[in-house]
């Protein structure tokens, strides 16, 4: 059985566990607190030198890091990867971007926040407003079709998602992107989650 060790406040574990959840793939859950440095320890390290979660533990015993490397090694062969060379190459293109331009700022934004108690004014502004130019960027993205994609859920969506659902958490208002609002609630109700 797959094993995912990961921390329930990072939207990188989530995806991996909704993916899973989506494709019917059995895990087990092994939790571990990042703010606690449970990444840090000797047994840990060993398993994933980088320290970080996202990490699973495949059922050979093989080691794989990195959220999306991850998702993309489960959905292999289903729906949540398109079949067409083009929209497959789409969903790639968002997925490097989500890594890049997205989680850096939404994301980090929301750390500090949430978990690290930081005022709005005092993140970096960079934060804010490369964070922004994201969701803006998401929906530009969204003008003519209902997924990142297409007219079907890939792996695209999740990824995106996951830190965007939550992007309130970092002070970014998602009232001022109406379609990503929809987008939000069509992946939530495509993937179970809420």
């Amino acid at each position: 059985m797959l094993t995912v060790y990961g921390d329930s406040i990072s939207g990188n574990c989530l995806k991996v566990k909704w993916t899973a959840e989506k494709l019917g793939i059995p895990y087990r859950w092994r939790e571990l607190d990042v703010l606690r440095a449970e990444t840090r320890t000797p047994d840990f390290l060993a398993l994933n030198p980088a320290g970080q979660v996202p990490l699973v533990i495949l059922p050979d015993g093989r080691a794989l890091a990195q959220s999306n490397a991850i998702i993309l090694h489960l959905a292999e062969g289903s729906a949540l990867i398109p079949a067409d060379a083009y929209e497959r190459a789409r969903m790639f293109e968002w997925l490097f971007w989500e890594q890049y331009s997205h989680e850096p700022y939404v994301a980090v934004a929301r750390f500090q926040m949430a978990y690290l108690g930081k005022p709005r004014e005092d993140l970096d502004p960079k934060l804010a407003e490369r964070g922004r130019a994201a969701l803006r960027r998401l929906e530009d993205g969204l003008e003519d079709t209902p997924f990142l994609v297409g007219h079907s859920l890939s792996l695209a969506d999740v990824s995106l998602v996951a830190y965007t659902r939550v992007a309130h958490e970092g002070g970014f208002d998602l009232a001022d992107f109406p379609r990503v609002v929809s987008w939000v609630a069509r992946v939530e109700a495509a993937l179970g989650i809420a």
